[in-house]
């Protein structure tokens, strides 16, 4: 069968494909925008001029497209997440810190200093991972913006889809990271979102 080459019943996410492919001869090409180089290919050129389904004109313009959709995308998505992050995000996970340390505070004239270090070891023990995780985040979406920035800086379209991917994307698992660890540790009421257990087990 055609097919049979490439079919591939393993785990196609993993190196176990990345090495099969090697040896089949396949290319494993990992992101969207170098993916989209098949456009320019010379045989692919060629072939659909040959057919008539594109012209090379065409076939270019049909690239130079594709490569700005996933700029677009990649764009509106960093947006969105520096928005959430900045303007939902670390606005309450501040708000539940600072009920925190007015906690703190009580207790210590209630109790006394020595007592209560022990009384309020927990929520100090809270208020420093919180710290770490927002300070992570803010310098995180600050940095993206910036690299956005040298990304919308570049003219050709394929350069620019790259920059997207190899300068920006990556800033959306890392910010993804901090938030999930302050969404265990901002009271719920207080979370705008919804908690990913909410996700999976409302009905």
């Amino acid at each position: 069968m055609i097919s049979k080459p490439i079919r591939f019943e393993g785990n196609g996410y993993g190196d176990e494909w990345v090495k099969e492919a090697a040896k089949r001869g396949l290319s494993n090409i990992k992101d969207t925008p170098r993916a989209l180089d098949v456009w320019s290919s010379k045989d692919v050129v060629k072939l659909f001029d040959e057919l008539g389904v594109l012209s090379p004109v065409e076939t270019e313009a049909r690239h130079e497209r594709e490569l700005h959709s996933y700029t677009l995308k990649i764009q509106i998505e960093s947006r969105v997440v520096g928005d959430l992050a900045k303007n939902h995000i670390v606005p309450v996970a501040i708000a539940y810190q600072n009920r925190l340390i007015e906690n703190v505070k009580g207790l210590r004239e209630v109790l006394g200093p020595e007592k209560a270090k022990k009384a309020t070891a927990t929520q100090i023990g809270l208020i420093e991972e919180m710290s770490d995780h927002i300070g992570a985040v803010m310098a995180l979406v600050n940095d993206m913006v910036e690299a956005r920035k040298k990304a919308n800086s570049l003219d050709d379209a394929r350069e620019k889809a790259i920059a997207y991917c190899d300068m920006v994307k990556p800033f959306l698992e890392k910010i993804r990271y901090h938030t999930d660890k302050l969404e265990l540790l901002v009271d719920d009421e207080l979370w705008p979102l919804p908690k990913m257990r909410e996700l999976l087990f409302t009905r």
